[in-house]
């Protein structure tokens, strides 16, 4: 299956462990993104729409940018996405963390966040930071993610 699945997600891609025998999940690093399918992904965990051209440029301007998506080589659909940040040598920042409401649940977010870390460290990165809004905290604790206690490292600042 693997030539199938690179012939449909890009140049090394791989299977992503499924809850369901009958329903198979691909990472790809290299797959073009539909940003209207993006973006329906990202509303549909309560994000508030953003404008494609800047989407675009961001993610053009990303270290790294992984779909999971849920296989069919006839209409692929995108049902998880993380992107990253950074200098590609010493950091990384993980952004735009988003798995389907649908799928939530049966372990596809860990395996989506291992992914990125192991793709990471596969290019040299060992300093991951992540920025995600409070009401995940507990998913990523829950994978060892430590939280900054009270800002004495870093703190991020919101222009107006």
């Amino acid at each position: 299956m693997t030539l199938e699945i690179e012939s449909v997600y890009g140049e090394g891609a791989c299977e992503c462990a499924s809850p369901d025998k009958q329903v198979s999940f691909v990472f790809s690093q290299t797959r073009p993104f539909d940003l209207v399918e993006l973006e329906q992904l990202l509303q549909s965990v309560g994000w508030s729409q953003r404008p494609v051209g800047k989407v675009r440029r961001a993610l053009d301007s990303s270290l790294l940018k992984v779909g999971l998506w849920k296989h069919d080589p006839c209409f692929p659909r995108l049902i998880g996405f993380a992107r990253c940040t950074g200098d590609g040598v010493i950091d990384a920042t993980v952004w735009d963390v988003a798995i389907h409401p649908i799928y939530q649940g049966f372990g596809l977010g860990k395996q989506l966040m291992a992914y990125v870390n192991r793709s990471l460290h596969d290019i040299g990165v060992r300093r991951i930071t992540l920025f995600a809004d409070p009401g995940v905290v507990s998913f990523y604790k829950s994978q060892g993610w430590i939280l900054e206690p009270k800002g004495h490292r870093c703190a991020f600042w919101y222009a107006n």
